[in-house]
């Protein structure tokens, strides 16, 4: 919640519609008195433009002294959702405060609720407090889109008793709220953690093939229960668990393309306001939160980094190594996708490094990698080519702005191409990667294959016949 801080000036006070006659009566009056040497109205016309002056002075020197605390609930929210957002004002001036205004100040983009009345507050209650100096507001806020957005100050509409002039003082301070990407529900069938500990388990018997896979110990916390050896359990009367399964724990990669670098630097100007570009790098994050999600569900330990730096996380503050697990993975993972920068703000960092260990990490056993393609450079390509012999599978969900090059660097590569166009289509290209293991699958539902990638195949397979 935000802390409590004292109401500020946040704008020079102004005349109201009344004030603003009140004043144009007094000079006309006043340029009548002068033509004419009536000196009977030259009071009248005084008094004119002098009550619009003093209620400006009195709204200036009148500053009420008030606290604000604001929560939201829920604090964070998917795009698109609603939270509740509820302040708690507090009185701590000796003066009752009515007749005024409030109104939250927003981020750009957000509809914010219409102004309304401030219930009055009493005076501030330090020795027998009641209530009275509190007052209790509440007012529902949808987030349209993912990032970190403050909501506040507080702005509250002070007028004089006459009403002829009202100031705009902003109270307390913003408080953020984290907007995470929509997340899409993606069949279970597909990545599940028993297929992967299998794959796992037999680069490892292929390792360590003196190794015998009944060897089993004790159970401990979190152990999951499909590791269980039920026959070493019935014979020491106590829960054991296979041994060599348990070294099996499975992983999944996910690569976000960040940076755009696919575009001119010569553009980055209008890539500022580019719609196309923030609509292609919102649904990869989308892309890369609904697969995430997915597969740390299904027990995964998930590790998401950026294609152009596939060494470190997502942001200066993400998970260490960019790895996530459950529980409470989820959560963390979409809340670093909320803070992850728009392409913009993104375009000035280097993008493109080299991967030195991939050769080294080829020996090991490989693990599910998912590259989340909006803009790549060629650089970004070639990393991901390099990276190649560390994933099994290797699939790359592209969006259109991904150039042919790319695509066809990571297709020499055995990199699987997935489009994906638009956030309806993400469930259905998740559905691709099984429907057709073998070839460039596309956007639609069932996943054809190109008539070239069937051409192609058809030559591999006459080549491989006797």
């Amino acid at each position: 919640m935000s802390r409590p801080r004292s109401a500020r000036v946040s704008a020079w006070p102004r005349l109201t519609g009344r004030g603003r006659s009140l004043m144009i009566v007094g000079v006309l009056l006043l340029a009548v008195s002068l033509w004419f040497d009536l000196r009977d109205i030259l009071l009248l016309a005084f008094v004119g433009i002098a009550m619009p002056l003093a209620a400006a002075v009195f709204v200036v020197v009148r500053t009420p002294r008030l606290a604000v605390t604001r929560s939201f609930a829920p604090a964070v929210v998917a795009a698109g959702g609603w939270t509740r957002v509820s302040l708690v004002v507090k009185n701590r001036g000796r003066r009752t405060l009515d007749g005024a205004h409030w109104r939250d100040t927003m981020p750009d983009g957000f509809i914010s609720p219409p102004e309304a009345i401030l219930p009055a507050i009493g005076p501030y209650e330090g020795v027998l407090p009641s209530g009275d100096d509190t007052v209790h507001l509440a007012y529902r806020l949808r987030m349209p889109r993912r990032g970190v957005y403050p909501v506040g100050p507080l702005r509250i509409g002070v007028a004089d008793p006459f009403g002829l002039a009202h100031i705009d003082r902003e109270v307390g301070s913003g408080h953020e709220v984290v907007v995470t990407p929509r997340v899409t529900p993606l069949e279970a069938a597909l990545g599940s953690a028993a297929a992967i500990d299998g794959v796992v388990h037999g680069l490892q018997r292929r390792t360590h093939p003196n190794s015998d896979e009944l060897i089993a110990r004790e159970y401990r916390y979190g152990d999951p229960l499909r590791r269980v050896n039920w026959a070493a359990t019935a014979r020491r009367g106590e829960l054991m668990v296979r041994e060599e399964e348990q070294r099996g724990d499975p992983e999944a990669r996910i690569l976000l393309d960040t940076t755009l670098a696919g575009r001119p630097r010569v553009s980055a100007l209008r890539r500022e306001h580019d719609d196309s570009a923030h609509f292609g790098f919102e649904l990869g994050v989308e892309i890369a939160a609904s697969i995430g999600v997915h597969l740390l569900d299904r027990g995964f330990r998930v590790r998401c980094t950026q294609v152009g730096d596939p060494e470190h996380g997502l942001t200066p503050g993400a998970a260490i190594d960019g790895g996530y697990r459950m529980p409470g993975g989820d959560h963390a993972f979409l809340e670093d996708l909320a803070r992850l920068e728009r392409p913009e703000r993104a375009a000035g960092r280097a993008v493109g490094s080299d991967v030195p260990e991939a050769g080294a990490r080829a020996r090991e056993a490989r693990a599910p990698g998912f590259a989340v393609l909006v803009d790549p450079g060629e650089q970004d390509a070639r990393n991901l080519v390099a990276l190649r012999p560390t994933f099994e599978p290797a699939v790359a969900f592209a969006t259109d702005g991904v150039s042919q090059l790319v695509v066809g660097l990571l297709e020499e590569a055995d990199w699987r191409i997935v489009r994906v166009r638009r956030p309806v289509e993400i469930g259905d290209a998740w559905s691709a990667i099984a429907t057709t293991p073998r070839a460039r699958v596309a956007s639609k539902p069932g996943g054809a294959a190109s008539g070239a990638d069937d051409a192609r195949e058809t030559t591999e397979g006459a080549g491989d016949a006797p």
